[in-house]
């Protein structure tokens, strides 16, 4: 009976050390010569993959985020030195922007794709920097509004704005930052910037707009939300 336990256990153990030898040492030497390397079996490192395939629709999203709203901002010159941007939010010529931007007895130019633009201002609202602008345009291009209830603090957010290049040469510019913090009025980024993009739109990866902003002295980023803009302009 002991005798056969021995085996037993004898057995075991050489067992398990040809299979350790084959696994450590014969099969990958053998995969590796000439005739058997087409049976080489490697784990795909599938993370990578899609890690790839994340970044290229991440990127492609932005893209299109992009290249839709930058088609409704149009930018705003005052005088010599005050500048900034607008949100064209109607098809018909409906411009939503800063107050600051537009002051009274101010000459004031608006450029949307590079044209200038006749306008006229229909009202302004000094307490919550907003005013309203109509553009003698129509058929014009509009992105959707964000939902608030939905927003997320760290989310990813980009703003597209006009800035003057060489007197009245307007060029567009981006940036992108994450939410700090947020109410139903206002947007906290961490994005720094000139004063120059004052009256520029925010937006998400999907191009709904959560807002247009201000900057101040520091250059910090916040955004008069979305809601506010609506209950201003009445829709």
């Amino acid at each position: 009976m002991g005798k056969n336990i021995l085996k037993i256990i004898a057995i075991f153990i050489l067992g398990m050390v040809g299979g350790i030898f084959a696994d450590q040492i014969f099969w990958p030497y053998f995969v590796e010569r000439p005739l058997f390397y087409k049976y080489r079996l490697e784990q795909a490192p599938i993370y990578v993959t899609e890690k790839k395939e994340t970044i290229v629709q991440e990127n492609t999203a932005l893209k299109n985020a992009i290249e839709k709203v930058e088609k409704t901002v149009v930018g705003i010159k005052a005088g010599k030195t005050l500048e900034g941007s607008g949100l064209i939010v109607s098809s018909d010529g409906l411009v939503v922007t800063l107050a600051e931007l537009v002051p009274s007895g101010a000459k004031i130019n608006l450029f949307w794709e590079g044209r200038l633009i006749s306008f006229q201002i229909l009202k302004k609202d000094l307490k919550e920097n907003l005013a309203l602008i109509k553009m003698e345009e129509s058929n014009l291009p509009t992105v959707g509004f964000a939902d608030l209830d939905k927003i997320k603090l760290g989310e990813r957010v980009f703003l597209v704005g006009i800035i003057f290049e060489k007197g009245d040469n307007p060029k567009k510019t981006t940036n992108e930052g994450i939410i700090k913090t947020f109410d139903n009025n206002f947007i906290q980024t961490n994005i720094f910037e000139k004063n120059n993009l004052k009256g520029s739109p925010l937006f998400n990866i999907e191009g709904n707009i959560l807002g247009i902003n201000t900057i101040d002295r520091e250059g910090a980023v916040s955004t008069i939300s979305i809601k506010k803009i609506r209950d201003f302009l009445g829709f």
